[in-house]
């Protein structure tokens, strides 16, 4: 019998979960922080690939140290998951944070918060559509409806110095999270043969060398105001260990229904952080902002409830 554990406990749940979407709830105001500790502009593009590579390899660096103690092992790839690792690697790191770093360049951080949650409606489509890998409910139908109409309210908003949409800011937001529903698919697939936390630590080393290499020789560089810019520079790495090592703790000893749900906090957590770090509730429509939140956050409670439906119980998948 398998030891039981806080994590085991409706408290150590509800905790982890929490911390885990405060945590990423927290990246996008972070990265704006960051742009300005870096001195990076919203036109440098290589600068901010390259302040993306060097979060992510230290992110993976971290999810591998983090998740080697809890395991008590050293999580090494298995022989023959090369090309998993590169795949996922090119999605859920390449392709998705070079996006969305030139993104929420253009966009606001509340933004970022709001429209990446979208990932787990295309997660769904492309699960149920695509790869046949499950079936699309009414109830999963109707909480893709409800979290894209979220979306495009925050989207669309115009208020302040927000900007409406633009396509090389909500267009590429929106492009990312297209990108990490595909990864969240391969992951599905792959975590049948390796370690969901050995995957997701080493592309991330994979994925963020490559990007911090391409985009150094392209000339991008990062120019710290202060100490503070490193230790922001920590944090973030920090959080993708944690938050995502949590996570997978979680998905082990639970349903996947029960964890997922918490997944509404995220934008919360981010539309808060925005205004308070970077001082962008001045610019918001409240009412809308409030709106898109309710119906990004209901949607994806929609899509994750409906989960109970298949009867899934500890699944491999992260």
């Amino acid at each position: 019998m398998k030891k039981s554990s806080f994590l085991d406990t409706g408290l150590g749940v509800f905790l982890a979960a929490i911390l885990a979407n405060l945590l990423w709830g927290s990246a996008s105001p972070c990265i704006k922080l960051g742009y300005q500790l870096f001195q990076i502009s919203s036109d440098a593009v290589m600068s901010q690939i390259f302040f993306a590579g060097i979060r992510f390899t230290l992110a993976g660096i971290l999810t591998v140290v983090l998740g080697s103690l809890v395991e008590h092992r050293a999580l090494l790839p298995r022989k023959g998951s090369a090309g998993m690792l590169l795949a996922l690697a090119f999605a859920q790191t390449v392709v998705q944070y070079t996006f969305f770093y030139m993104g929420l360049s253009k966009a606001p951080g509340y933004k970022g918060s709001v429209i990446s949650p979208s990932s787990v409606f295309f997660a769904v489509l492309l699960a149920s559509l695509v790869l046949h890998q499950e079936k699309l409910t009414v109830r999963k139908m109707l909480g893709c409806v409800v979290g894209f109409a979220g979306v495009i309210l925050v989207s669309l908003q115009s208020s302040g110095d927000a900007g409406g949409f633009r396509w090389d800011g909500e267009g590429f937001l929106l492009l990312a999270a297209f990108s990490y529903a595909c990864s969240t698919v391969l992951i599905k697939r792959f975590s049948q043969r390796e370690n969901p936390v050995t995957l997701s630590g080493w592309q991330f080393i994979i994925g963020g060398s490559v990007m911090a290499a391409v985009s150094f020789l392209a000339g991008g560089r990062l120019r710290p105001v202060s100490p503070q810019a490193w230790l922001l520079m920590l944090y973030l790495g920090l959080l993708s260990a944690v938050a995502y090592t949590l996570w997978s703790l979680l998905l082990q000893r639970h349903p996947v229904s029960h964890i997922t749900v918490y997944s509404f906090a995220n934008p919360v957590f981010g539309v808060i952080l925005s205004a308070l770090l970077l001082g962008e509730g001045k610019n918001l429509d409240v009412p809308r902002c409030l709106l898109s939140l309710v119906l990004v956050s209901l949607g994806v409670w929609i899509v994750n409830g409906g989960q109970k439906e298949n009867g899934e119980k500890k699944p491999k998948a992260a």
